[in-house]
């Protein structure tokens, strides 16, 4: 085997998101059957991270494993038992693939870091890199701005109640954990959840992952053509039960400035104030969770 990066991929981090799973489980049969070899490097498979919420069809088994994703000494929730071994395991690779869908119907994309910095919330130095495979991963649309927005969110909501019990932190999953560790990585959305394509999308990524870093010998992937990127730039928490939106969103429908998004449970109107993009609606957020995410167009990818 000749030198070459150490990539892992990850399906499962939330058990009711199957597409990860099922693309890796199809390319590790093509690995035994001899039509996939791996020619460089190495690639750690981990098909299902998190299997209580697997084994339940959730998001998640006690808490989110991709929110406050650090080794504990003290672990009480299941997923804590999880991080303490799957941080390590992501600190002794180069490259991260995580492989993930969303609540509702939108296109596929890749959620990149921060640009290269030295700052404290998020330092990066592998930006080109990270960059240069979300090109060629197969999928056309680009969101940034992750940890940043999910910070501001952080600092309303401790504003608002007056205490630390909301950290930064919390907003660290596996690519910024990978980050912090001296490497890079990449989340892609594969499609809504029961999306048909979505597994084929996955396991277009890894294949193309493979290939672009010279792992399998393949030929490496062209560049996604017509390529957008958006950046967050306002997360909107749900506030009350009787919250609702002002009608079934798709993910990165455009919004004009004035356009009515949500009503609050008080009948308080939320209208874009200008023309941006909706990302993650969830109709069904717990109250005190992100509801929405709003983002702006950037040139970037």
């Amino acid at each position: 085997m000749r030198p070459g990066k150490r990539l892992i991929i990850l399906g499962g981090v939330h058990g009711n998101e199957p597409c990860g799973t099922v693309a890796i489980r199809r390319i590790l049969d093509e690995l035994e059957r001899g039509t996939l070899t791996i020619e460089s490097g190495s690639v750690t498979f981990v098909p299902v991270c998190n299997p209580l919420a697997r084994s339940q069809y959730t998001r998640m088994g006690e808490r989110n494993l991709n929110r406050r994703l650090v080794p504990t000494d003290f672990p009480q929730q299941f997923e804590d038992y999880v991080a303490n071994w799957l941080c390590p395991l992501l600190s002794s690779h180069d490259v991260l693939l995580d492989l993930h869908s969303f609540h509702t119907p939108g296109r596929p994309f890749a959620m990149l870091g921060p640009r290269n910095n030295q700052g404290d919330l998020e330092p990066f130095t592998h930006e080109a890199e990270e960059e240069a495979l979300a090109r060629h991963l197969g999928v056309e649309l680009f969101v940034d701005g992750w940890l940043d927005t999910y910070a501001s969110g952080v600092r309303r909501r401790q504003q608002m109640s007056g205490c630390d019990e909301q950290d930064v932190q919390y907003g660290v999953g596996t690519t910024e954990y990978m980050r912090r560790q001296g490497g890079y990585g990449l989340t892609l959305e594969c499609g809504q959840h029961e999306d048909t394509a979505a597994p084929e999308v996955a396991y277009r990524a890894i294949l193309n992952t493979l290939a672009w870093l010279g792992l399998s010998g393949q030929v490496k992937p062209t560049e996604a053509a017509n390529r957008t990127t958006l950046r967050l730039f306002e997360v909107v928490d749900r506030e009350s039960p009787d919250d609702r939106l002002a009608r079934g969103w798709r993910s990165f429908e455009r919004l004009e400035a004035g356009e009515l998004i949500g009503i609050r449970a008080d009948g308080e109107e939320l209208r874009a104030q200008e023309a941006a993009h909706i990302v993650f609606p969830n109709p069904d957020a717990e109250p005190g969770c992100e509801w929405f995410y709003l983002a702006r167009a950037v040139d970037r990818v």
